[in-house]
């Protein structure tokens, strides 16, 4: 996104990922996020909400996702977005 941003394609990308059917968001929050990539993200969901499905593939516990988007107001309408209406299924995994 930060690339797109540079080199002007940003709208572009922004209105391709939209239009994905399905957008996954693998190893979600695994790092916190910056205030810039949050505000990108919001733009994404914000796009896309009510359109499109959304799945987010993760190990951090539902309960450390506002903590890891700086703003509070940022990470609530994030959340917001993903939350309301989602379908929610936690996987046990069997290590060996």
């Amino acid at each position: 996104l930060e690339l797109a941003r540079a080199d002007g394609s940003y709208p572009q990308l922004l209105r391709t990922l939209a239009r994905v059917q399905l957008l996954i968001f693998d190893d979600w929050l695994r790092d916190p996020l910056s205030r810039s990539q949050a505000r990108d993200l919001l733009e994404i969901l914000d796009d896309r909400y009510g359109r499109s499905a959304t799945m987010v593939v993760t190990q951090v516990p539902v309960t450390e996702w506002h903590s890891r988007i700086p703003d509070p107001t940022l990470s609530d309408a994030v959340l917001d977005r993903l939350i309301h209406n989602a379908v929610y299924d936690k996987v046990k995994v069997h290590h060996l």
